[in-house]
């Protein structure tokens, strides 16, 4: 098979690594990548939001596979363009992927498909803002309706806080929130892949958003995350299949737009039982780092039966026994004001460590042959071992030996469930 990812974060490194490692791939490409990606794939300099761009560079290689990894080229309708050029891709239609494109969308469709969530009220005016967040109270739950990288929620007791991030929201060109109930209790995300019928679960993570240490600080697209956890309840898996899962692909494909490519169902689950926090139309980003490195079963065959519709006919997935625990390394100033061409060193002797790899993400090529920093979320260092306790030290071993200058990463990544 010939494989063409597109995108250029440690999400998509993820997914090149574990296609690279399937036997049926014999060419992998990635449009437009980073330098990371470049050492598993032959790299593209093309713009991942341009459809036709993509579909062209599909139709030349001969790619018998699209992966799409991140959510701005679904929502702008990549997957429609290279569907429409017949080849086969894994991710959403655009229309499908207002999902996550919409924050409105998704509790409608929920709210058809009887989908356990909070409520919401959708608000696109300055004056029902406050109405609304007067209705529910704190903890106050303000989410942008549209993309935000993973920073467009605010969960404060602030009201001013709450209020000054609907505004914000709301003076952008059609702008819209949601405020919704605040659900507690711990989260979970569960990636489904899905061929528009049949579904299939993948091994459930959790992230951790904020960016300090104890959930402190602002949300982040996300700074850490590991597998399997330990705490949650036995059978979470199946109800989010049959409550979730099942009945939001169900009503998709009722409306005429099948959603085909993974549904990731970020949960909370409470006193009252499993809640959606929300949904995305694609892998998440940390999680995807540790749930790949457990799955046994190749990747390629899997996400080209849910790109044709054969979900229903393959085996069921097969997983390693081993624990994963992923830490995010981010340059000085994320999330507010990432500074980037900072050289990286040490890759080479944090891979070396024994059950440890680095995926890229916002990395890119610098003069000499270095490796600098280009953007906010630098690095995944990603440790695997026979449990929690040894995957969580072997990643911050991976992470000790990385020098970039004013980075930060959290030191509580797994922590409290490695105890357990």
């Amino acid at each position: 098979m010939k494989i063409l990812v597109v995108g250029t974060g440690a999400r998509e490194h993820a997914l090149t690594l574990a296609l690279s490692r399937d036997p049926q791939v014999a060419e992998l490409h990635a449009a437009p990548g980073n330098p990371g990606i470049g050492a598993l794939a032959t790299l593209h300099a093309v713009d991942p939001l341009d459809g036709a761009a993509v579909a062209a560079l599909a139709t030349s290689l001969g790619a018998d596979l699209v992966v799409v990894g991140p959510e701005a080229p679904l929502v702008a309708g990549v997957a429609d363009a290279v569907r429409a050029a017949g080849v086969p891709v894994f991710g959403p239609s655009a229309e499908a992927a207002r999902l996550e494109g919409s924050k409105a969308f998704a509790k409608e469709v929920m709210a058809a498909a009887g989908v356990p969530t909070a409520d919401p009220v959708v608000v696109t005016e300055p004056s029902a803002a406050e109405t609304a967040l007067d209705t529910f109270g704190a903890p106050y739950v303000v989410k942008d309706d549209g993309l935000a990288a993973g920073k467009g929620v605010v969960v404060t007791q602030d009201r001013a806080v709450a209020l000054e991030h609907a505004l914000a929201c709301l003076a952008k060109p059609g702008g819209r929130v949601v405020v919704e109930d605040f659900l507690d209790g711990p989260e979970v995300s569960l990636f489904v892949l899905s061929d528009g019928t049949h579904v299939v679960p993948l091994v459930p993570a959790q992230d951790f958003k904020r960016v300090g240490d104890e959930d402190t600080g602002p949300n982040t697209g996300g700074m850490g995350a590991y597998t399997p956890l330990p705490w949650a309840p036995e059978g979470l898996v199946d109800e989010v299949v049959a409550r979730v899962a099942q009945p939001t692909v169900d009503e998709m494909a009722r409306r005429g737009t099948p959603f085909v490519g993974v549904l990731y169902c970020g949960l909370a689950l409470t006193l009252g039982g499993t809640r959606v926090v929300e949904f995305n139309a694609r892998f998440g980003d940390p999680e995807t780092q540790v749930v790949l490195a457990r799955l046994a079963t190749p990747l390629a065959g899997v996400l080209l039966a849910a790109a044709t519709g054969g979900l229903g006919d393959l085996p069921p997935l097969e997983w390693t026994d081993e624990a994963a625990v992923t830490v995010v390394v981010a340059s000085s100033g994320y999330p507010e004001a990432p500074r980037t061409g900072d050289v990286i060193t040490g890759l080479d002797e944090a891979a070396a460590v024994r059950g440890v790899h680095v995926l890229h993400a916002g990395t890119a090529a610098g003069a000499d042959g270095t490796v600098v920093s280009a953007g906010g979320r630098v690095l995944s260092v990603v440790g695997t071992g026979p449990d929690l306790a040894a995957a969580r030290e072997a990643a911050y071993a991976g992470v000790e030996r990385i020098g970039l200058a004013g980075s930060h990463h959290r030191s509580d990544i797994a922590r409290t469930a490695a105890e357990l």
